[in-house]
């Protein structure tokens, strides 16, 4: 009896003390963490880097201890690593990718890096491995290179865009920087169409000081030339977009409408029309926004060429067939309908043509407050004629 006791009190000693071994292994347990990147510089993000203390062992024999994955940035931290020596091994699936013998010490906050680009690593290497290396980090560097070209130039197209949109924009680096941006990469589409809208914005901004000095814009060769660039851009970057592997209709027909307006603004009228157009083939959808635009540079243009006020009609009736909702076109159907105007023998009275008073009311009941409100105003109050609040075509006065 008093044997089998003794034999109990030893196992449960021996029990305690095993218990008190472990706890004391936790304690000292330490962290390791790094970053493995592989013989080409680049970070390796899949894998484990894996523990062992088997270090006489080969790594596929060895009895791995611990093991931490490798992240998206190349990364890894291992912890609860017991204190002693260590080899540390890099594994991609059955594959030891590199070794390190590390000394862990209790409660260590350790740092232990991968950097297979060493030279005790590379000189492991077959020759045929390092050209191959070779050769890819040569690729890459191109393509980075590239990469960093691209960003740049992404950087300068937002830059330049937003300086457009400023209360006072500075064209003179706007264009400059778009220029540059079209020489660096010439095969932009997009590129070209910036440039050519900052250098239509640096052209209007000359033509509004000249005419505040009461000179003609147009007898300017600076501005005119700007205008022609200008032109010369969008075409080019029209011409890239459509020869593109993924051309935008949407993009090209902006161009189309941005380069009418640029050639009314040089005075060339009819190049402008076709220019609408096109805009209009590509993106039916935004009719009314382009043929707004053509009715106006008719009707600016007919101030001085009555010989286009037909067209100018046309346009502006186009407009509000593919979107009845813009008020402008209404002005200038009212406007050029109110030149064919006629007076009764009988009343001396003005007798408005057919669809006149409609757009005029249809102008006001869309822009009360428009550009042009005053001007209708006054016209149909000099024709004594009431203005609708709420308008319907045809509706009885």
């Amino acid at each position: 009896m008093t044997n089998w006791n003794a034999k109990m009190m030893t196992l449960a000693l021996t029990a305690t003390l095993t218990t008190g071994t472990l706890a004391m292994a936790q304690q000292d347990a330490a962290k390791v963490h790094g970053k493995v990147i592989n013989a080409a510089g680049q970070p390796i993000t899949t894998g484990d880097v894996e523990f062992t203390k088997d270090v006489t062992a080969a790594g596929k024999e060895a009895k791995m201890l611990n093991k931490a994955p490798l992240g998206a940035d190349g990364t890894y931290s291992a912890t609860g690593i017991a204190p002693g020596d260590y080899v540390v091994y890099v594994v991609q699936g059955d594959k030891f990718a590199d070794r390190q013998q590390l000394k862990v010490t209790p409660n260590g906050d350790l740092t232990l890096d991968f950097d297979m680009t060493r030279e005790e690593y590379m000189k492991q290497l077959t020759p045929e491995e390092r050209k191959a290396i070779e050769e890819f980090k040569a690729k890459n560097a191109s393509v980075v290179a590239g990469n960093a070209v691209i960003n740049n130039l992404n950087a300068t197209l937002k830059a330049v865009r937003d300086d457009m949109h400023a209360p006072t924009p500075n064209w003179d680096k706007d264009v400059a920087d778009m220029k540059q941006a079209t020489t660096q990469k010439p095969e932009e589409s997009i590129l070209w169409m910036t440039y050519a809208d900052a250098l239509t914005g640096k052209a209007d901004a000359a033509a509004k000081a000249l005419r505040a000095q009461g000179k003609p814009p147009m007898a300017d060769a600076d501005v005119q030339q700007e205008y022609a660039d200008a032109v010369s851009a969008y075409k080019k970057g029209i011409e890239l977009n459509a020869a593109s592997k993924k051309p935008s209709p949407l993009d090209q027909a902006t161009a189309y409408n941005q380069m009418g307006n640029a050639l009314a603004r040089a005075g060339k009228v009819q190049e402008a029309q076709a220019s609408y157009e096109s805009a209009v083939k590509l993106m039916p959808a935004n009719a009314g926004q382009y043929y707004g635009n053509q009715a106006a540079v008719l009707f600016n243009a007919s101030q001085s060429d009555s010989s286009l006020a037909d067209a100018a009609l046309t346009a502006a009736e186009k407009a509000i067939a593919a979107d009845p909702n813009r008020p402008d076109p209404y002005y200038v159907k009212g406007q050029m309908l109110l030149q064919k105007a006629t007076v009764d023998p009988k009343t001396q009275k003005v007798v408005l043509p057919a669809g006149c008073e409609d757009a005029y009311q249809k102008y006001l009941d869309l822009a009360p407050d428009g550009k042009f409100a005053a001007s209708v105003k006054e016209v149909l109050a000099s024709l004594n004629i009431k203005i609708q609040t709420h308008y319907r075509a045809g509706a009885k006065k």
